[in-house]
């Protein structure tokens, strides 16, 4: 159990996946917004990856730990410090009852992961622990950790030191540009020769008017298909209307001029086309991105979209964890020591030794013994 000190900017309670199949019902996946970094920091702790964590965005909590606990932060650094000593980041810390735990203003990327072992034992609502903050639901009360809370945890697991390899570590921008993977469709057909130049071919900035629902960009004007001005009018008056479709997470969605990519919070279904979907594996590059940085989109097949999934979630696994090279010395300390000690025993001399000592008995024996006569 730990008790919320300051709550940081909208720290929230999340899990991965999120609430999966519940888009039917109009509620969104929610989750982390960078589950790269949300997995690791579980697997640091000894979790399972979809053990409910904390997800802090921009500037971080002050917590108490209320007993023992073995943590691990991730993601986005805010200079974490536990009892005024810098905290280790990407690598699982052994924290005591008492100590406090502080972090600051996200100073690369945008948002920082707090694992605890054993998970954030929260209600689940629909079968998620993740916060949808604009229902209200999940988490806590569906709203962002208060002041004075105590949250509950599940049992702590005594584990070892664990550290990410330094070269698997999500690598964060330090020029406000990221390079985000995408694919085609649904609705590419929409926009012409021209319009996919533009796309791909400009610097597209993050507004301030961004949140977990949706991220509204800033650039050059579209350019469309005679398919998305000559339409019937069942399809709305806009170039980019269309009759209400299913929107894909991660679809980059066109509202007049303006395209929006649907993130976590996003709808699941509307009436604009969605030209371009980002690729799952770069989602969490929008999870750290802040307001005022520029996105280049780079287009990749389906086929390699979902190569790297696959790879992420390869590296979402023991995968990452790096070899102690500390206990492997320790280790052949170990068996040198236990070599050390080992006698080779000649079996023969130990038999010819008892027979020796025996008759040396035998004869002390004779010598002591007195003899009466009657």
């Amino acid at each position: 159990m730990f008790e919320v000190i300051k709550s940081g900017l909208e720290t929230s309670v999340q899990d991965y996946p999120g609430r999966v199949g519940s888009l039917d019902k109009g509620f969104p996946i929610s989750g982390p917004m960078d589950n790269w970094s949300f997995r690791l920091a579980n697997i640091l702790v000894g979790n399972l990856s979809e053990a409910a964590a904390l997800e802090c965005q921009f500037m971080g909590p002050t917590i108490k730990f209320l007993k023992d606990r073995i943590i691990a932060i991730t993601g986005s650094n805010m200079n974490p410090k536990i009892d005024g000593v810098t905290a280790p980041m990407w690598e699982n810390i052994y924290v005591k009852a008492n100590q406090i735990l502080e972090m600051e203003f996200a100073i690369i990327g945008a948002r920082t992961y707090i694992a605890f072992s054993g998970g954030l034992q929260t209600d689940q609502w629909l079968n998620s622990r993740s916060t949808f903050h604009k229902a209200g639901v999940g988490g806590i009360n569906g709203k962002a950790i208060k002041v004075g809370q105590k949250i509950e945890l599940g049992d702590n697991k005594i584990i070892k030191h664990r550290k990410i390899k330094k070269d698997l570590i999500p690598i964060m921008t330090y020029n406000k540009e990221w390079e985000i993977e995408v694919v085609r469709g649904p609705n590419d057909d929409w926009i012409d020769d021209e319009g996919h130049k533009k796309f791909l071919n400009s610097k597209w900035k993050l507004q301030a008017k961004s949140d977990r629902t949706g991220y509204r960009l800033e650039g050059p004007q579209w350019t469309f298909t005679k398919k998305a001005t000559e339409k019937g009018l069942e399809h709305g008056a806009e170039p980019s209307n269309i009759i209400d479709q299913g929107y894909p997470l991660g679809g980059i969605n066109l509202a007049g001029q303006t395209p929006i990519i649907l993130v976590n919070d996003g709808p699941s279904m509307g009436g604009f086309i969605n030209p371009y979907t980002v690729s799952t594996a770069a989602l969490w590059k929008l999870g750290q991105a802040k307001p005022g940085d520029f996105f280049n989109f780079k287009e990749i097949s389906l086929e390699k979209s979902q190569d790297l999934r696959r790879y992420q979630d390869k590296l979402c696994s023991e995968f990452s964890i790096e070899k102690n090279s500390l206990n492997k010395k320790m280790l052949k300390s170990n068996q040198m020591n236990t070599i050390k000690k080992i006698k080779i025993r000649d079996f023969d001399e130990e038999k010819n030794e008892k027979k020796k000592k025996f008759k040396r008995k035998e004869r002390n024996n004779f010598e002591k013994m007195k003899v009466h006569f009657y």
